[in-house]
């Protein structure tokens, strides 16, 4: 497959753009879980914006939704969808499409992000985000269904690279090919997950710096960062994306040579399971800013 393949159906920019009022963040940002709702309602930390997963909080009306939109007035925020399963062949499904566009119409995010990954399969979904095959026919799969999306929401889209643990046999390009090519054919940006990029360049074997080489500059808008565990399973050590610890000072490495690869972006601390204490994501998002002002103090 050539990464320059042109699809018969091509859209570079969703028509009819709403572009976000929001003002892009100047410092780093931290996902929002509901341990924290009420302390951030009552207590107000000095934290730029927040990210929050779509689906936690689709039905208006409902409690979780009630708190967001008390929350909305104090902070940024960007959605994070992980259900959309973008890459299935299943059919994208309308209900879900409706209360994602109602919920970004309301919320006015800085960004909507979605996964280079699929996790259904005749209407069973998998606890997971599962890696594509890079063939020429998975990304016109993809290309065509991101374009849906955003054509939908009136909006572009950016879509994260995810952890991955195997990779099929028949793919014809390397990822970041891959991704580059989906980014000129649908028009998305990109959210690289700089912890994601490690864990899978460990597992595979493949250089980090490489992907970032191959990675349009101008369509990275967003940084996730988060902590991963090692397992060991037969003689093998592989990196689990667990999201359940500090970012590693090998991550924090990698994300100095993306800054300076792309520049300063929005920055985001994911943190998923064992949910620490708010001050303990809040200090782990002002790590983030000062490895962006040191290395822009030396770029300077």
């Amino acid at each position: 497959m050539s990464a320059g393949t042109t699809l018969a159906r091509h859209l570079t920019a969703p028509t009819g753009e709403r572009p976000s009022t929001a003002r892009k963040p100047q410092h780093a940002g931290i996902g929002l879980r509901a341990q924290h709702h009420l302390e951030l309602l009552e207590k107000r930390p000095q934290v730029e914006w927040l990210e929050v997963h779509c689906e936690d909080y689709f039905g208006r009306g409902r409690p979780q939704r009630r708190v967001l939109e008390k929350i909305r007035p104090h902070y940024s925020l960007s959605l994070h969808s992980v259900g959309l399963s973008l890459g299935s062949t299943d059919p994208l499904r309308p209900e879900h499409l409706r209360e994602l566009a109602q919920l970004v119409r309301d919320l006015d995010p800085i960004f909507v992000s979605e996964h280079l990954s699929w996790s259904s399969i005749d209407g069973r979904f998998a606890n997971d985000l599962l890696p594509l095959p890079y063939t020429e026919e998975a990304l016109h799969h993809m290309a065509t269904r991101v374009c849906e999306v955003q054509e939908l929401l009136k909006r572009q889209i950016l879509i994260e690279n995810v952890s991955s643990y195997l990779r099929f046999t028949c793919s014809e390009v390397s990822e970041w090919e891959f991704l580059a090519a989906l980014v000129r054919q649908s028009g998305c940006g990109i959210l690289l997950d700089v912890n994601n990029l490690y864990v899978s360049a460990s597992n595979h074997g493949f250089d980090a710096c490489t992907y970032l080489e191959g990675v349009p500059a101008s369509a990275v808008q967003e940084f996730h960062l988060a902590g991963h565990v090692a397992r060991r399973i037969g003689q093998h050590e592989i990196l689990i994306d667990s999201h359940s610890a500090h970012v590693s000072e090998a991550v924090w490495e990698l994300f100095g040579v993306a800054v300076r690869r792309f520049g300063a972006r929005p920055t985001l601390i994911e943190w998923d399971t064992d949910i620490p204490a708010l001050e303990v994501l809040i200090a782990e998002a002002a790590k983030a800013d000062r490895a962006g002002e040191a290395l822009h103090a030396v770029a300077a």
